[in-house]
C-alpha cells in the first residue's frame, strides 16, 4: 500500500472551485494563491476541468497542490495525470481510484460518512479523508470517528463549512477544510474570490493564530 503524505502548508484550506471556466482560471486561482491558499479543487463536473486544471498547474508556485475533485473513474486519475495534476478528490471510497492516485503520486482526499467508509479508505492508501457533509456529523460526530483511525490520516472538514464556524471545529482539533461556495460560486470576478479569500484567511488566522 502507497500512502503519499499531506504536504506542510500554512493554510490547510483546499479551494473548491466547482463551475470554474478555463478562461477564469488563471484570475481566480491567482488571486488565490496571492492570498494564501496552495491547495486548489477543481470539480470535474465544471466546463472544461482538465484544460483548467493544467492552467492551474502551470502558473502555481512550487509546493502549491493543484488538482481535481469529484473523481469517479481510474481514467480520469490518468487524465489529470496528464495534465500535472497531484490532488485527487473524490467524493466516495474506490479503492481502484485511490490506490492507482497514489501510485501517480497525488495526494488523494476521498469523501467519507461512516466509520466503515472512512476504514475503508485508510486501507486503500488516502492520504487524507474529507468528512462530507460535514455538517451533517459535525465536530462531535468526525471525532467519534476519528478516534478508530490511523493517526496519520489528514482530517479534513467539507459541507457547510465557511469561515463562520472555523472556531466549533477548532475546539474538535480539526484544523483542515475544504471551502466551496462560501468562497467561490460560477460567475464570481476575481476581484470578488479575492475578497472573500482574504476574509477566510483572516478568520482562520483568528480561530488558529497568526502564521
Amino acid at each position: 500500500m502507497t500512502r503519499i503524505p499531506f504536504p506542510s502548508m500554512k493554510y490547510p484550506l483546499i479551494a473548491i472551485l466547482r463551475g470554474l471556466k478555463p478562461e477564469e482560471t488563471a484570475g481566480v486561482v491567482g488571486a488565490l494563491i496571492e492570498t494564501g491558499f496552495s491547495a486548489i479543487e477543481i470539480p470535474l463536473n465544471s466546463p472544461d476541468p482538465f484544460r483548467s486544471i493544467e492552467t492551474a498547474v502551470k502558473m502555481a508556485p512550487e509546493g502549491c497542490l493543484i488538482g481535481a475533485g469529484t473523481v469517479l473513474t481510474t481514467t480520469q486519475v490518468e487524465q489529470l495525470a496528464d495534465v500535472g495534476g497531484r490532488l485527487m478528490v473524490s467524493p466516495n471510497v474506490e479503492p481502484a481510484v485511490i490506490s492507482l492516485a497514489a501510485k501517480k503520486g497525488m495526494v488523494t482526499m476521498p469523501g467519507v460518512l461512516t466509520p466503515t467508509e472512512a476504514l475503508s479508505a485508510a486501507a486503500a492508501g488516502a492520504t487524507g479523508l474529507k468528512f462530507f457533509p460535514a455538517s451533517v456529523l459535525g465536530p462531535s460526530g468526525i471525532t467519534a470517528i476519528r478516534a478508530i483511525l490511523p493517526p496519520e490520516l489528514e482530517i479534513a472538514a467539507v459541507g457547510g463549512v465557511s469561515d463562520a464556524n472555523f472556531g466549533d471545529y477548532a475546539k474538535a482539533g480539526i484544523r483542515s477544510f475544504g471551502l466551496g461556495s462560501s468562497l467561490y460560486k460560477p460567475g464570481m470576478s476575481a476581484a470578488e474570490v479575492r475578497e472573500r479569500a482574504v476574509a477566510t484567511i483572516k478568520a482562520y488566522d483568528a480561530v488558529y493564530g497568526a502564521r
